[in-house]
């Protein structure tokens, strides 16, 4: 491997980095494989290392590098396609939902949550966790925050807690008639139990899918899912499913 020298460009020397990285990841390196050390590429490029770490950074925040502990900086694979706000509205839970549920407790929600399901601020509500994994990794994670007033006839004896419980309100859920689903997307940071969740470093780019579940006239449910932003790509549309992207000729639903 050759020393490229960067030429003097008007753009910050980070983005031009970032592009001749581009083109070296396309050209010289497979999905899955490590890159050279910090040290090492600095070197390559002629630049220093904390103009590196931006190119690093900005390229992982493009899905192109993931960034694992114990295993270094790597290759990512292609995006999965993640559909939202498709005209396909069902509860979470419904068939084909491809979450699982983890757990389930009776907590008090943050106050901003609290403000859009309407509830006094210490009143407790029903707090669902679920994760969401594609080929064994996992992509996202989710909390499902559900009034009491939303599922009245919930059985505390049946499914006392853990996911027996989760998947009781959530089929509680479904006995209300849905009428429309509100989406709001936004890019986010990990935090600490996300990052854990989604096994990110603390304060890697996520992407963060609010929805609102609109059932009687109020907010019945509200879902803060947490995706891997180097992992996913969010597709808007009518196809309602789940699309991974391997290879131009291999494609799963």
């Amino acid at each position: 491997m050759g020393t490229t020298q960067l030429e003097t460009v008007p753009e910050p020397k980070y983005w031009h980095l970032r592009t001749v990285l581009t083109e070296a990841l396309d050209s010289e390196f497979s999905v899955g494989e490590i890159l050279p050390n910090e040290r090492d590429l600095a070197a390559r490029f002629g630049v220093a290392r904390a103009t590196l770490r931006q190119a690093l950074e900005q390229l992982e925040l493009e899905g192109r590098l993931q960034r694992r502990r114990g295993v270094g900086t790597t290759v990512a694979p292609p995006r999965m396609g993640v559909s939202v706000g498709t005209a396909q509205h069902t509860w979470p839970g419904g068939p084909h939902d491809a979450w699982q549920a983890v757990d389930c407790a009776l907590e008090v929600p943050p106050a901003a949550v609290a403000e859009t399901l309407v509830t006094g601020r210490d009143e407790p509500v029903h707090v669902v966790r679920r994760s969401r994994v594609s080929h064994g990794q996992p992509v996202a994670a989710e909390l499902l925050y559900v009034p009491a007033e939303s599922v009245p006839d919930l059985s505390a004896i049946d499914a006392p807690s853990g996911a027996a419980r989760a998947r009781a309100v959530l089929r509680e859920l479904q006995r209300l008639e849905l009428e429309r689903q509100e989406n709001a997307v936004e890019l986010g940071s990990a935090r600490a139990d996300d990052a854990k969740e989604l096994d990110r470093l603390p304060g890697a780019p996520v992407l963060v899918v609010t929805t609102r579940c609109i059932a009687r006239g109020r907010t019945a449910a509200l879902s803060v899912a947490t995706y891997r932003a180097d992992t996913c790509r969010l597709t808007f549309g009518d196809s309602g499913g789940v699309e991974i992207h391997h290879g131009p000729e291999c494609r799963a639903s």
